[in-house]
């Protein structure tokens, strides 16, 4: 299943996507209003978000329109993380920008995987929304990847993350990276969050970057380049950390553009996954 956070009237509201059609779950159970209402309460039932929401669908409920219009953060996360070096092209890309190339190397083969915070929920954006680049950095790009939804640290569903980055910022030195990570607008979520995804490991992935008319980025991959698994990232994750109720674990960077490329505003970036859909947003200076 797919579900959805939207606005309609001027409320927050939950859908979910099935293979019956798309059906606004706040329409049928008003204190389900989010992601995190579904998931507390399955908890309570001692039952997966799926099982518990099948209860509730009513054929009255669909929405004709299929997807949900104004879509917002599928799933609104106390705490976005994100792991690093987890693709070679990623160990290559870091290597290039870096004064200090080896300690990448050294993390791509370790057994202990870089993992660090993001974003708050306030430098986070939902589909179709700006994410930003830094006014005092002059190579930034997107970074797609995909995103573990962990609900009180088990692993809930999957979901598109944009990982923003200034490569200018971490070139210069490793230690700035939480400056060329986390800042306004740093972080989008999106368009999702699905439960049924078999294989997480075997996924197509694509990101295209637009300027105006212009396709200036197109590339395509897939989740089987990761060298590190999903539950193996949430392991290092969760250890020794008390977790937030609800977070969002991103998985590595999968597509790079090449080295003289850099985002400008009004940029289009978007970023598709097998099974999960497509994360659209343009781009601000921040």
């Amino acid at each position: 299943m797919r579900y959805y956070q939207f606005e309609a009237s001027d409320q927050r509201r939950l859908a979910v996507e099935t293979d019956a059609g798309t059906y606004d779950v706040t329409s049928i159970e008003p204190k389900l209003q989010s992601l995190r209402d579904l998931l507390r309460a399955a908890d309570l039932a001692d039952r997966t978000a799926d099982e518990f929401v099948e209860r509730f669908l009513d054929e009255t409920a669909k929405l004709a329109s299929g997807t949900p219009e104004s879509l917002a953060l599928p799933a609104q996360a106390d705490e976005v993380w994100a792991a690093g070096v987890t693709y070679e092209i990623s160990e290559e890309a870091r290597e290039a920008e870096s004064g200090t190339p080896d300690i990448y190397m050294d993390v791509y083969d370790a057994e202990r995987p870089e993992v660090f915070f993001k974003a708050t929920p306030s430098r986070t954006v939902g589909p179709d929304d700006a994410v930003g680049i830094r006014r005092d950095s002059d190579w930034d790009v997107p970074e797609p990847e995909l995103g573990i939804v962990l609900y009180e640290g088990d692993i809930v569903g999957y979901t598109i993350g944009n990982d923003m980055s200034s490569r200018s910022i971490e070139g210069e030195n490793p230690l700035y990276l939480p400056q060329a990570k986390t800042y306004d607008r740093c972080c989008s979520v999106g368009p999702c969050v699905t439960t049924n995804i078999d294989d997480p490991h075997d996924l197509t992935m694509s990101m295209s970057i637009h300027r105006g008319d212009e396709v200036l980025y197109e590339d395509e991959t897939t989740t089987s380049e990761m060298i590190r698994s999903c539950e193996e990232l949430v392991s290092y994750f969760t250890r020794h950390n008390s977790v937030p109720e609800l977070a969002v674990l991103l998985t590595g960077t999968s597509l790079v553009p090449e080295d003289h490329f850099t985002l400008q505003e009004n940029d289009e970036i978007h970023i598709d996954i097998e099974g999960i859909g497509t994360l659209s947003n343009d781009v601000t200076p921040v």
